[in-house]
């Protein structure tokens, strides 16, 4: 499991990786890239088999937040209809959301940024 997840992500990582070399995308762009390609591979139930493969080597990527994204508007659609879309996305997403925000913060504190 631990090779499967390790290949994965490296895999994921060396494409984003060569994609960000040889053109003149951005890290930003990149990163609302893996994450589009995570909610599509979601909607086309691939993301799911992806996971139960490489597991934790899928669930630590970028592309894990537009899949979860995905699973997480789509649980509450079927639960409540389109209001349901929104509330259940902002429950599911919120911690990864706001963890993102403070370990930024955190981290800004201990390192300097280079110009």
């Amino acid at each position: 499991m631990y090779l499967r997840a390790f290949l994965f992500a490296g895999l994921v990582c060396f494409i984003c990786q060569i994609i960000l070399d040889n053109t003149k995308l951005t890290p930003g762009h990149i990163t609302s890239g893996a994450t589009v390609v995570g909610a599509l591979l979601s909607f086309l139930g691939i993301y799911d088999k992806i996971v139960a493969w490489a597991g934790a080597g899928a669930t630590a990527l970028i592309s894990n937040f537009g899949h979860m994204l995905y699973s997480a508007g789509m649980a509450g659609y079927e639960e409540s209809g389109i209001l349901g879309l929104f509330s259940n996305l902002l429950c599911s997403s919120g911690i990864a959301i706001i963890s993102a925000v403070v370990f930024s913060f955190v981290f800004t504190l201990i390192f300097k940024a280079r110009d």
